[in-house]
């Protein structure tokens, strides 16, 4: 898979990092579509659906360039509630005291679509997380770093001292999948 590109629809920069470990390279090109969910839709077809539809959309724009085009979506999921990115401190607080002793859900659905066609996998993970004080959850979220993350937490970053286990794929957590990336693109 070495010295191959694509087209990211992802501003990640985390995306980006786990595709130079496959060896890819990237033009990165953000899909800009309504994520908005469902009324009662189940958070692993949320992600499946945006994760195609963001593929789709970069394809209508880019597709004449013969890229194969990967896109991605990661929530996290406490029972069947979405948590999503949040849209301010008070809400990464909501969130973060929420998933604090909590066992939950990341689910990442990865799509690649080439020649007109689209391929979505997903990967599911069981994160454990520990009971996290509410002084050091209020001190994560004056860093900043959980702003642009579902759930409110990264588990590269400082949230990641807090999870005591995981079941699943520690770079789908992360929002690429690898394993599931990997069998996409060999596809093509």
């Amino acid at each position: 898979m070495n010295n191959r590109k694509i087209i990211l629809a992802s501003r990640s920069p985390r995306r980006v990092e786990l595709l130079a470990q496959l060896g890819i390279s990237c033009d990165i090109m953000p899909a800009d579509i309504d994520e908005s969910c469902w009324p009662g839709e189940d958070p692993a077809r949320y992600v499946q659906r945006l994760a195609v539809a963001k593929a789709q959309a970069i394809h209508a724009e880019h597709g004449h360039r013969g890229l194969p085009i990967l896109a991605a979506d990661t929530t996290v999921a406490l029972g069947n509630e979405i948590l999503g990115k949040p849209a301010d401190a008070a809400e990464a607080l909501a969130m973060l005291t929420r998933l604090s002793g909590s066992l939950h859900e990341v689910h990442t659905a990865v799509a690649v679509m080439h020649e007109g066609k689209a391929q979505c996998l997903l990967s599911t993970t069981r994160v454990h997380m520990m009971p996290v004080p509410l002084a050091v959850l209020q001190d994560y979220v004056a860093s900043g770093e959980p702003m642009d993350k579902a759930g409110a937490y990264g588990i590269q970053g400082r949230a990641g001292a807090w999870i005591a286990r995981i079941e699943g794929s520690y770079s789908g957590v992360m929002g690429l999948p690898l394993h599931e990336t990997a069998q996409l693109l060999n596809a093509w």
